[in-house]
């Protein structure tokens, strides 16, 4: 009999083992949080084609949009931890929602890090009816006109959202926020008037900008942006610490065999470093950039009880 109890359990204790070995055998699947055409769809699709390669198995992209996000993050909470499903994590909800959602059924242990694969800086645009060119010119501005200022966002808890109130925090401004549902509408009321500033990423708006129809006045990030040489960074202008990188990585579902998910960041490290990737991403105005399983994990850390505390000092809670 304790023969028989020591062969199950030395069976129990390999399956990890010749499951990570065998993996996969089937196609996996990519939940997205945001429908077709942003940048975590983008940065998602983007993956799949160095998992397919460098796995031997099909990838596939499922957009399951809703609840800021939540809904795709609950799916990928209670998938069975076998690296067959994936989320494609977008840092603002990754490190945001915990803090301004009451009753979420993940929590950041929910997911084990796989690999980051994007980032994408954003730009500050305003209405060329607003009479400032530039960050210090904006705060000037703003303290002479308090609350009279209207910036847009596609919608609470965005990274234009949390980005303009640190901002605000960091400038001691008042301007006031109008959300939107997503950043088509927002850049409509940006390009009328009826809103004077916006955060955005590049692509979105540089045909507004080449036409002057939009001002570009600072670049979230910590280096300029390729598409807008001529646009300094905010750190370049005095405002050090103003840097809005949104990520996109992916997370397997908390259990996933580290054999697992040691298989899909190596494919993805090798597959994200291919020039054809990489234009890909250019074209679109974001930047491949991989971080390791155990980096990422260390993102996550820093980002989320840095805006944590900023989301619980603006009073950010999602609508």
């Amino acid at each position: 009999m304790f023969r028989k109890v020591l062969a199950v359990l030395a069976a129990t204790l390999l399956v990890p083992a010749v499951h990570a070995a065998e993996f996969p055998t089937h196609p996996i699947t990519i939940v997205v949080p945001v429908p077709p055409g942003g940048i975590v769809d983008l940065a998602a699709r983007l993956a799949s084609e160095p998992l397919t390669r460098g796995l031997g198995q099909a990838t596939v992209v499922d957009n399951r949009t809703g609840a800021s996000g939540n809904i795709a993050y609950n799916m990928v909470a209670a998938a069975p931890p076998d690296g067959y499903t994936l989320l494609a994590s977008y840092s603002m909800y990754h490190a945001g929602n915990p803090s301004m959602f009451t009753g979420l059924h993940w929590t950041k242990e929910s997911f084990k890090p796989v690999a980051m694969i994007a980032v994408a800086p954003q730009v500050m645009v305003v209405h060329p009816s607003l009479p400032v060119h530039n960050l210090k010119e904006l705060v000037a501005y703003a303290k002479a006109h308090p609350g009279e200022i209207n910036y847009a966002s596609q919608g609470s808890g965005s990274v234009p959202h949390i980005g303009i109130e640190l901002f605000k925090q960091m400038s001691a401004t008042d301007m006031v926020h109008v959300p939107y549902k997503g950043s088509g509408p927002a850049i409509q009321d940006v390009l009328s008037g009826r809103v004077q500033v916006f955060l955005t990423t590049p692509p979105s708006v540089m045909g507004h900008i080449q036409q002057g129809k939009l001002r570009a006045i600072a670049v979230a990030s910590s280096a300029r942006h390729p598409m807008i040489p001529d646009v300094p960074t905010a750190a370049e202008q005095g405002f050090e610490g103003f840097e809005l990188d949104a990520w996109v990585a992916l997370f397997a579902p908390a259990g996933t065999p580290d054999d697992v998910i040691a298989k899909m960041s190596t494919a993805l490290q090798k597959g994200l470093q291919s020039p054809d990737v990489i234009e890909k991403a250019r074209g679109a105005g974001i930047e491949v950039r991989y971080q390791d399983q155990k980096t990422l994990g260390e993102t996550v850390e820093a980002d989320t009880k840095h805006w944590s505390g900023v989301i619980t000092s603006a009073g950010i809670t999602a609508n």
